[in-house]
């Protein structure tokens, strides 16, 4: 060894030791953070699935890759850091020896053809994604507003100097003609050594640099263990490991909320005691603990932000800046709980006094500002942020780590409304309805079959006929409001045409829950599921169709966790199976083009998208809005935001309304109750009542059989 040599090994081997005892400090604290989270013991059933998942979502990259271009820029970014850890162990080796290499693989030619072209490749790639940020921050509302920049500058940079440094190695070692492969198999590398002078010392400085590189980043992310950007290549593989239901290919906080807990196990609410069972969650620490390994694992790129309705029509909710706020308190408050800390379920503090003497006193201080509050509050959260979400789910669908935004909003939703009754005034006159009427907006019971009135046919009851295929779910809506009647009258007509042996529940029919849940009324939700899992268990039913999207999530994914397991299909689901049989003939094209409005709890939630197509292409020409299916914009009414003023940035139904509009489609086809009031409304607020006609897909296939209604 030479001068050069012993120093650089001296330098490589301090900083390592640094980076390493540094690096095992900060896991030891992000464990114990994510170990302040309650229990959650569903997370480890199923092990088999969670695996293939975990695999398929990283090393398949199915979520990236749904960006294309820069999905795969990405992967070649994940495969180069993994498959290239081996070129910097090298880099101790080449400090030591200039001309040495990784043992026994080093000297393979297939071992340098690979790390070859996997660095030209990761190459391309974190300069893609330079480019990518670069051009989205330029953006008026970019994706990566609030996002932690100078962190995703040091990642990016780290990247590229560490690449860089391989190649030049390889290009010293080809000038001093030390290189063991051919050029056909290294061409980035003998291209480099053809612009390089001999240096014998070269390849070891710059393994040195590299060294140091490599171990500053490792330095710098240890003392910062909220660095998403940085520590998500770690934990993604955990938190994906995690998710709620690993069988769902998109994102595993869709469909059905998550079950009110209290210390791992499901609330009863006739056994439960606010001062001894968690209602919802009023502390950080509340969350479970794969709640806190969501806020750790956020890679703050934004992509939740950018597909928010919230977000992109002004109003102060960021699914991303909510997630930070969240993990930058819980750290912040990591030491206060640690040292004996925190509040009880009745608020009072755990810790003696002794115990908050010797305690940080910034730490304390983040320990006693309240969760949800305003900014006067110091609140973590601001209550306009909470109440602002749709629970539309474009968050958990856009999130490449498997992050569930929703679970978390309902469970802060769920403490404010159960406990601290805070909730928006106007929600209050809805939820009274639901306890006193069994339905939203408090229309006598008496009068849930009033939409059959008119009808050329006997719509059968339950308790009436005894032998039916499908009980037809009508829904509150398309029981008592007078535009979705419209659908529900259209419904019938089509089943009643097809021969389809149905029944209804009429007045023995109460509210799914749906808006009560969402709002953070479990309490609500559970009396009237209860109420309604009882009547369809006494009717025997063993399929449904439902034509409100909410209804049928409800009854389809939630009612299952009180017992009941019944097929649930969606009316535009039935309609398509009656059409591709023959039952259902359409006869007449629709005049104009048709644009179809994918509702969230139908389609994002529960991924039907083709049925409601398929229906409307075979009465009308179908043109689509730049935003469909997966990625469809929100109207605004999910989340119990259908009972809420909008009272912050533009209303959610008219930017959707806009794009609708914007297709120069005639007809606007939905296929949710709420869909057709919220996009209605915007057609008629733009003054386009007469030029543009909002409908169901029911009514488009309906008019297409019989040139009518």
């Amino acid at each position: 060894m030479g001068t050069a040599q012993i120093i650089a090994t001296v330098l490589a081997g301090a900083v390592t030791i640094t980076a390493v005892v540094l690096a095992v400090r900060a896991v030891l604290a992000i464990t114990a953070v994510i170990r302040q989270g309650q229990p959650d013991p569903a997370r480890f059933a199923d092990r088999g699935t969670r695996t293939k998942t975990m695999l398929v979502e990283t090393l398949g990259h199915t979520r990236m890759l749904k960006w294309s271009a820069i999905g795969a820029a990405h992967w070649l970014v994940m495969v180069s850091f993994m498959i290239l850890v081996l070129l910097v162990v090298e880099a101790y080796f080449e400090v030591v020896d200039p001309a040495g290499g990784l043992p026994i693989i080093g000297h393979w030619v297939v071992y340098g053809f690979v790390t070859e072209w996997i660095g030209i490749l990761g190459l391309a790639g974190i300069l893609y994604l330079i480019f990518v940020r670069q051009r989205e921050i330029r953006r008026k509302r970019s994706r990566f507003l609030g996002s932690t920049m100078w962190q995703a500058y040091f990642v990016e940079a780290v990247i590229l100097g560490v690449l860089v440094c391989g190649f030049l190695i390889r290009g010293f070692k080809v000038a001093n003609d030390t290189f063991e492969y051919p050029g056909w198999a290294t061409p980035l590398s003998h291209g480099v050594g053809s612009l390089l002078p001999a240096a014998a010392d070269g390849p070891t400085w710059v393994a040195l640099v590299k060294l140091l590189i490599s171990m500053g980043w490792l330095i710098t992310i240890a003392l910062n263990p909220t660095m998403g950007v940085a520590w998500h290549r770690f934990l993604a593989f955990f938190n994906i490991f995690f998710k709620r239901a690993p069988e769902k290919p998109a994102g595993s906080g869709l469909g059905a909320l998550r079950p009110m807990t209290s210390q791992g196990k499901p609330l009863d609410f006739e056994e439960a005691d606010p001062e001894k069972d968690q209602f919802g969650v009023a502390q950080v620490e509340q969350f479970t603990w794969k709640g806190l390994l969501d806020f750790s694992t956020c890679t703050e790129c934004g992509r939740c932000q950018s597909q928010c309705p919230a977000w992109n029509t002004a109003k102060p909710l960021s699914p991303k800046l909510l997630v930070l706020s969240l993990r930058d308190h819980a750290y912040a408050k990591a030491p206060y709980l640690l040292g004996g800390g925190g509040k009880d379920l009745t608020g009072e503090e755990k810790a003696t006094e002794a115990q908050l003497a010797h305690m940080d006193v910034l730490a304390l201080a983040e320990g006693n500002r309240p969760l949800i509050g305003t900014a006067e509050e110091q609140g973590v959260i601001d209550p306009d942020v909470l109440w602002s979400c749709t629970t539309c789910g474009a968050c958990v669908e856009q999130c490449p780590v498997d992050i569930e935004h929703v679970d978390h909003i309902v469970d802060m939703r769920r403490y404010q409304v159960l406990i601290e009754s805070s909730f928006p005034s106007e929600a209050g006159v809805m939820l009274r309805n639901l306890e006193n009427k069994g339905n939203p907006w408090g229309a006598p019971q008496n009068t849930r079959e009033d939409w059959t009135k008119g009808l050329d046919f006997e719509v059968p009851r339950v308790g009436e006929t005894e032998d039916f295929d499908y009980l037809f779910w009508v829904g509150c809506a398309g029981a008592f409001e007078d535009r979705a009647k419209k659908t529900t009258q259209a419904v019938a007509k089509l089943l009643h045409e097809a021969g389809v042996n149905y029944a209804i529940l009429g007045e023995g029919e109460t509210c799914t829950g749906d808006p009560a849940r969402r709002i953070g009324n479990e309490f609500v939700f559970q009396m009237l599921a209860q109420q309604n899992v009882e009547t369809l268990q006494e009717a025997n039913v063993k399929k449904i169709v439902a034509t409100c999207p909410h209804c049928f999530n409800t009854l389809g994914n939630e009612y299952e966790q009180l017992g009941l397991k019944v097929e649930v299909v969606h009316h535009t689901q039935l309609l398509q199976h009656l059409v591709a049989t023959g039952k259902l003939t359409p006869v007449q094209p629709i005049e104009g083009d048709v644009t179809y409005h994918d509702p969230c709890y139908l389609g994002r939630h529960n991924r039907v998208f083709d049925a409601p197509r398929e229906v409307l292409g075979a009465a009308a020409t179908v043109i689509e809005m730049p935003r469909n299916s997966e990625r469809s914009f929100c109207c605004g009414a999910g989340g119990a935001r259908m009972w809420m003023e909008e009272k912050i940035g533009k209303r959610i139904n008219v930017e959707r309304t806009e794009e609708a509009l914007a297709t120069g489609a005639k007809t606007i086809a939905v296929g949710c109750p709420f869909c057709y009031t919220m996009i209605g409304d915007g057609v008629t607020g733009k003054g386009e009542q007469g030029n543009v006609e909002v409908v169901d897909v029911a009514t488009v296939l309906l008019r297409s059989l019989k040139q009518e209604v």
